[in-house]
């Protein structure tokens, strides 16, 4: 008999990174599987455009599509917010199809009363802004420290019989840079917040999942960022009137493993993927 799905009012995730070697979407789908939202928020870098390549596209990659797009076929309303990683959607902006929308940015004022404002985040990512190739070179090199890691991985946990371990957190929780970093966003994050009157702020783009309440001057602010499916394998969660932050655990993975997931592919599957493509095309 299969567990109930849980009821989530909103369901947050990002970074997603569909179309690289570094996605984990057997977990996501797994977790997508497991839950029963009232509205979906992709908030950012869900398909990334930039390393997207039709050689190597995963049938479980096309199974998270599909199941987000069994949601939009059930009605359930379904926010595509635009990251660096697919900036490409972002003069789509404003167009809906079925119940999805596309947006740069979001505000929904929650059931009690509280505003919450969702986008991205690569805004307060100065490299970004004037070192786009630079970006773009260690997005490539993150890919394949992220395949390393995946060898690493199966050595460790297959074969050593240990635990999984990420180079990259390491790299970043080692590096004072990184770390200053992250602190600069997120307080970036919660002035910006303050100053326009938001009671939460909720961001993806630095892959680092957390919820934490900030205060800026004499103001406080929760801000909320829904981590990746790459390294952290994360999400929020909106529900009684409480956020919380989602982590994929060891039991949800021997409950996968133990899954038998029978899901096939659509017979029109290669259009999603030409459409990808031809954004690509595009947006060059």
């Amino acid at each position: 008999m299969k567990n109930p799905k849980r009821k989530v009012d909103i369901l947050v995730i990002s970074d997603v990174h569909l179309g690289t070697y570094g996605c984990r979407a057997k977990e996501l789908l797994h977790y997508l599987k497991s839950v029963k939202p009232g509205k979906v928020i992709l908030n950012g870098d869900i398909v990334d455009v930039w390393q997207f390549s039709k050689r190597f596209w995963p049938n479980s990659h096309m199974k998270v599509v599909k199941h987000i797009l069994s949601w939009i076929s059930k009605g359930i309303p379904v926010y595509y917010i635009t990251g660096n990683h697919d900036e490409m959607m972002r003069k789509f902006a404003g167009t809906r199809f079925g119940s999805m929308q596309i947006v740069n940015q979001l505000v929904l004022t929650l059931p009690e009363g509280k505003q919450a404002w969702f986008f991205h985040g690569d805004v307060f990512d100065i490299t970004m802004k004037h070192a786009r190739w630079l970006v773009r070179a260690g997005a490539i090199g993150y890919d394949a420290l992220i395949m390393l890691n995946s060898l690493m991985n199966y050595i460790s946990e297959r074969v050593l019989r240990r635990g999984r371990i990420s180079l990259s957190k390491r790299i970043k929780q080692s590096v004072k840079h990184a770390v200053s970093y992250l602190n600069q966003f997120e307080t970036s994050a919660a002035e910006m917040g303050i100053m326009n009157g938001y009671d939460y702020i909720i961001c993806g783009h630095i892959h680092q999942p957390q919820q934490k309440k900030m205060i800026v001057g004499n103001q406080e602010i929760t801000y909320l960022n829904s981590g990746d499916w790459i390294e952290h394998c994360s999400a929020l969660e909106y529900k009684n009137g409480e956020w919380q932050v989602y982590l994929f655990s060891a039991s949800d993975r021997e409950a996968m493993h133990a899954g038998n997931d029978i899901d096939t592919l659509p017979q029109n599957s290669a259009l999603y993927l030409s459409l990808i493509k031809e954004f690509k095309i595009k947006s060059v």
